[in-house]
């Protein structure tokens, strides 16, 4: 494992990510989240989840509230069956994000549809600009270009580029290398980035990372990631607040 030696960066390791298995759901939290509870992990600046959520076939999550938090799902493997209380019904599939902004109050309950096939997500909660918006749901589904695209924006506060929109200054973007491929992203002054890896070893400005892991700095610049000897995917986050 290389070691960081970029004092601007800060990695936070799979291994020391909280994990539970309840055999329907085997998930690791990468901040404190339910039962786990982590000090120095309480989320990083807007965002506040991010759990890697593996949910065995026909399990889930029956319908329970939520309030004054946006909430997406990145579906990575196998589908997720999403019904919630302003009447959305979808079934998402590998490469698609839901964003649900629950402002006021929501219901809605998440399951694996598969009899055979476990769903692998990433759950991300970040808090809005405000408390008490009106309840949304949007969806984001990359074209054939986006597919396969180094670096795509996903969410944004606008909507620009056909991203799904979010109710807080944050611009998320999808990234796919292969090997050898970089792609860097500027950091703009007052802002924050969190670099979450899904798949792939890579460097960020140096500094090795792998599954699982995450890096984060609020130092305004140029950040590279490199994939090393795998593809890459990634989520990257640009947060304002």
């Amino acid at each position: 494992m290389k070691a960081n030696t970029n004092t601007d960066l800060n990695i936070r390791r799979s291994g020391e990510r909280g994990h539970v298995n309840h055999g329907w759901l085997d998930s690791h939290f990468t901040f404190s989240f339910a039962d786990y509870y982590d000090p120095a992990h309480m989320g990083f600046r807007s965002l506040r989840v991010i759990n890697d959520d593996r949910i065995a076939p026909h399990g889930g999550f029956p319908t329970h509230p939520h309030r004054d938090m946006e909430i997406f799902s990145y579906i990575l493997e196998g589908s997720l069956a999403h019904q919630d209380s302003m009447g959305n019904a979808r079934v998402l599939k590998p490469g698609q994000i839901q964003l649900m902004s629950a402002g006021s109050g929501v219901t809605h309950s998440e399951f694996n549809p598969s009899g055979s096939e476990t769903a692998h997500l990433l759950q991300i909660w970040l808090l809005p600009r405000q408390r008490g918006l009106q309840p949304r749901y949007t969806e984001w589904t990359p074209t054939p270009e986006q597919e396969s695209a180094s670096k795509v924006l996903v969410i944004s506060p606008d909507g620009r580029d056909h991203s799904a929109t979010i109710a807080q200054d944050a611009d998320i973007y999808r990234l796919k290398l292969q090997p050898g491929e970089t792609v860097t992203h500027a950091l703009s002054p007052g802002r924050g980035l969190w670099l979450h890896v899904i798949h792939g070893e890579a460097e960020l400005n140096g500094a090795g990372i792998f599954p699982g892991d995450a890096a984060s700095s609020e130092r305004a610049g140029d950040y590279t990631l490199t994939a090393t000897s795998t593809p890459v995917e990634a989520l990257l986050f640009d947060l304002g607040v």
